[in-house]
């Protein structure tokens, strides 16, 4: 096994990585595509070819939407990687030329207005919205360095990049995810839901300290958390003989935000549900999307003025036996190259909407979680 940095150094444009705090994968070549829509189809088609192939695992990304096609790749290759080393040295990512936000902080907020009438009127639960930022780069993006400093940052979390279907040119989603949506080893499934969220103060640490604690006391954000808590629960029980789900959250960080978070721990029923298809039955949780999911979907297509193709997906990879990790695609940023034009990164940052959710305290919330990728690129823009 290489050291993670050194995996990385190996990434090259159309790879697939996900690091953690225990191991990376880095994986390359497309042996196979796999996109039925049909969970089961798509579970079994993908454990079908791992079960008649020499390759380790599959790998590969679910979009937002049900109704689009997921990623998953059997690749000609991968590589294992131990836990992640400590620091690495930074790499300058480039400029951009132009800055575009869809929305601006003005329609984002109106929006949250919006979807919190609706809240407020018992039509949902919890809705997240999203909100973008458009950066037309100056010069080529060096993946592999955005990926080396995105790990620097953010060692206890997940860093990932895949590449996506694209008609024309080379899609890529890059990301480092403090959440894990799901993992199983063997019989044991754990997912480790993230939802309740404020900005860090890295000026003042006894203020930062106090931001943390002020965030696991808040009822708006317990309930929001509890949300998608419950959601998970529900949608892992039916495959669990045993379920473990703790009473009260925890408090994680990031380099950007505090967090709570709860460790659910499950015993599968049965050990042929592969990691895949458990991914499938939980994504979209309310942590991504809102619940009821129907109604929250609906409310996003309306309120959103984009289209989230893979952001706050899933990215992950399965093996032979059922085994696999999945985690959140969201704190990432799409990479679009074509020949002839500059290459765009759009930027993808959303909020989880409560009854009792203020508009300007989302906007300052999304403007911190876009801080992860703009931190990884070297970049600092004003988005006050």
């Amino acid at each position: 096994m290489t050291n993670t940095l050194g995996l990385i150094a190996d990434y090259r444009p159309g790879s697939f990585l996900l690091t953690s705090p225990r191991r990376a994968l880095l994986a390359g070549g497309e042996r196979h595509v796999v996109a039925e829509r049909d969970p089961d189809e798509l579970a079994a088609r993908v454990t079908k070819l791992l079960v008649d192939s020499d390759v380790p695992v599959a790998v590969g990304a679910l979009p937002f939407d049900d109704d689009a096609a997921p990623h998953v790749v059997v690749p000609d290759r991968a590589t294992w990687s131990g836990p992640i080393a400590p620091g690495g040295r930074r790499a300058g990512i480039g400029s951009a030329v132009s800055v575009e936000p869809l929305p601006s902080r003005a329609g984002y907020a109106d929006s949250v207005a919006a979807a919190v009438t609706r809240l407020r009127a018992g039509e949902l639960r919890k809705v997240v919205l999203a909100r973008s930022l458009r950066l037309t780069m100056a010069a080529p993006v060096e993946v592999g360095a955005l990926l080396a400093n995105l790990v620097a940052d953010n060692a206890t979390g997940f860093t990932y990049a895949v590449d996506l279907p694209t008609d024309t040119g080379r899609r890529t989603l890059v990301g480092a995810t403090p959440e894990m949506l799901l993992s199983r080893t063997g019989p044991t499934v754990v997912a480790n839901p993230l939802a309740g969220s404020i900005p860090r103060d890295h000026q003042d640490p006894a203020q930062d300290r106090a931001a943390g604690a002020a965030l696991l006391a808040s009822a708006k954000d317990r309930d929001e958390h509890r949300v998608v808590v419950e959601a998970v629960a529900e949608a892992l029980r039916p495959f669990c003989r045993t379920l473990d789900v703790p009473a009260e959250p925890s408090l994680i960080s990031t380099t950007a935000v505090w967090h709570l978070s709860t460790r659910i721990t499950g015993e599968l029923l049965d050990q042929g549900i592969s990691s895949l298809r458990l991914a499938c039955a939980l994504h979209p949780t309310p942590a991504v999307c809102g619940t009821p999911v129907d109604r929250a979907r609906a409310t996003i297509a309306e309120l959103e003025p984009f289209d989230r193709g893979f952001y706050a997906g899933a990215i992950g990879w399965c093996d032979a036996a059922g085994d696999g990790e999945w985690v959140v695609g969201i704190r990432c940023a799409e990479l679009f190259e074509a020949p002839g034009a500059r290459p765009t990164m759009t930027l993808y940052s959303g909020a989880g909407i409560m009854p009792a959710s203020q508009p300007n305290l989302e906007v300052t919330e999304t403007s911190a979680k876009f801080q992860t990728l703009l931190r990884g690129m070297g970049l600092q823009l004003d988005l006050t």
